[in-house]
């Protein structure tokens, strides 16, 4: 079973909310939104998302701010910034965050999908020896990965044990069809009895 891929998008306008949604949720991605960059943190804190998509001007902590605090904390998470305004400076700032991408609105669906194609296939960062980045952050990298590791350990233990889970259907089988078959049988005799 294919595990879709989770986007968080972060602006306070739902018009760009919904134009993530629709979008990539067609292409098979789970995406899902925040208003502002607290919402957004909160979410953060409860899943895991793939990517995270967040415009530069909102309410409380503009989106730079709120990169900036995801990548010190997660530096394999890729971040795009999406504003309507995109300057040299905003840009620079998100380049030495260590952005994934940076959408200038309006956007168009082609923009949004490529974007998510390209962020999303693009391989993990290599580890990087980044001032400011908790080592402890970095050593949670592999949390997916030791997922999908127990996910594959399950699947080998049941492929395994099917054969033996076969073989106790096959012995219990004829145990469980003579028990219905003698219920039955006493279910007719004690009807018969009871009509007399």
């Amino acid at each position: 079973m294919k595990t879709l891929k989770r986007v968080l998008v972060v602006d306070d306008d739902p018009v760009v909310q919904r134009s993530f949604d629709r979008v990539l949720s067609g292409k098979g991605y789970a995406v899902l939104s925040a208003a502002n960059a607290a919402e957004a943190l909160a979410k953060l804190a409860r899943e895991e998302y793939d990517a995270v998509y967040t415009d530069i001007r909102m309410p409380g902590m503009d989106g730079l701010q709120l990169a900036g605090r995801l990548k010190a904390k997660r530096p394999w998470l890729p971040v795009v910034i999406v504003t309507g305004y995109g300057n040299a400076a905003n840009e620079s700032e998100a380049k030495k965050i260590g952005v994934a991408g940076f959408l200038r609105k309006p956007l168009s669906p082609e923009m949004i999908e490529a974007s998510a194609s390209d962020v999303l296939a693009a391989p993990a960062p290599a580890t990087v020896d980044t001032p400011g980045v908790d080592p402890a952050a970095i050593a949670q990298v592999p949390v997916r990965q030791r997922s999908r590791l127990a996910l594959f350990g399950l699947n080998v233990g049941l492929f395994l044990a099917a054969p033996f889970i076969g073989l106790a259907y096959v012995i219990a089988l004829p145990f469980v069809g003579f028990g219905v078959l003698a219920w039955q049988g006493y279910q007719a005799l004690a009807g018969r009895k009871a009509k007399r």
